[in-house]
């Protein structure tokens, strides 16, 4: 999508990207949250969780769930824990309208997270 920021980002029109592969992207916040904050998108531009299809979508999302796996260890905080977050809609925080993963790590998390 022409105006949507992380397909921007994907495409290597702004930003740094610190992981790519052919469907997946994924690079830091620019208001970090914790130590470690990530977001790990899908190339493929979807606007929120509720859009995510069977097939092609599931095995996606799956790829994505590895990247974060792959990263957390990258990035030291697989052992002590980390936290994968999505928001889906205006009312649970959403504000960007690409599926994101938030990527948290490096310090300890509270929960409920607010």
């Amino acid at each position: 999508m022409a105006d949507c920021i992380f397909c921007k980002i994907a495409n290597k029109e702004m930003g740094q990207l610190i992981y790519e592969d052919d469907t997946v992207a994924a690079f830091e916040d620019v208001d970090p949250q914790a130590p470690v904050h990530l977001l790990v998108i899908p190339k493929k531009h979807i606007e929120r969780i509720s859009d995510i299809e069977d097939g092609e979508d599931a095995a996606l999302m799956g790829h994505i769930m590895v990247v974060a796996n792959k990263l957390a260890a990258e990035k030291g905080i697989a052992e002590d824990g980390y936290r994968l977050v999505a928001n889906c809609n205006e009312g649970a925080g959403q504000s960007v309208w690409h599926v994101h993963f938030h990527l948290l790590g490096g310090r300890r998390m509270t929960w409920p997270p607010g």
